[in-house]
């Protein structure tokens, strides 16, 4: 029997096991399990919000900074934060639907609130190496959180590894950007 779960393709079965593209109709019982959906769907998107925000008014900034060789364009981190911040929302559901809230949720929260100050500590106030100890803390938060999930919800601790990549990434960024224009 599903357990009520489609978002953006993304379909959870009660065995936890993932099918992408299924779709089904849900019953009114289910309901609130979408609030609660719709909640860390909120959270994600003011996390991105607070960061969008954090870098208004320094198109060219990005560019303009010294960077490695290996740095990525900037076009390419919207697209990249609109995917993890659905993984990073669906991740917190999973976990909230199964075990209500938990010291894993509370670790959720705090790495979600340091994503979002992260942007604005490097962008916004040029910060970078308080941005950088800030992307410190964050990173080991994501791997703590991913091992918390784990035990309640694998599903939602392998939707946090793309996320932990790419900050795994982003510190490196952030570190040789803070070190080349220091």
């Amino acid at each position: 029997m599903w357990a009520a779960d489609i978002w953006f393709g993304v379909s959870v079965w009660r065995g936890g096991v993932i099918d992408v593209g299924m779709t089904l109709s849900l019953p009114h019982h289910h309901r609130p399990q979408w609030v609660g959906l719709l909640g860390f769907g909120a959270a994600a998107a003011a996390a991105a919000l607070v960061g969008g925000l954090g870098v208004s008014g320094t198109a060219g900034e990005y560019d303009a900074l010294v960077q490695p060789a290996w740095a990525p364009p900037s076009w390419l981190f919207g697209p990249v934060w609109t995917v993890l911040y659905c993984c990073i929302a669906v991740s917190g559901w999973l976990v909230w639907r199964r075990s209500g809230w938990t010291a894993a949720l509370t670790v959720f929260a705090v790495q979600l609130l340091l994503n979002a100050i992260w942007t604005p500590l490097f962008f916004g106030a040029g910060l970078r190496g308080l941005a950088l100890i800030d992307i410190a803390a964050l990173w080991i938060l994501i791997g703590v959180n991913i091992a918390m999930f784990r035990r309640q919800s694998r599903p939602a601790a392998w939707l946090l590894v793309p996320y932990w990549a790419w900050v795994t990434f982003a510190t490196a960024l952030n570190a040789s950007v803070w070190w080349l224009n220091r």
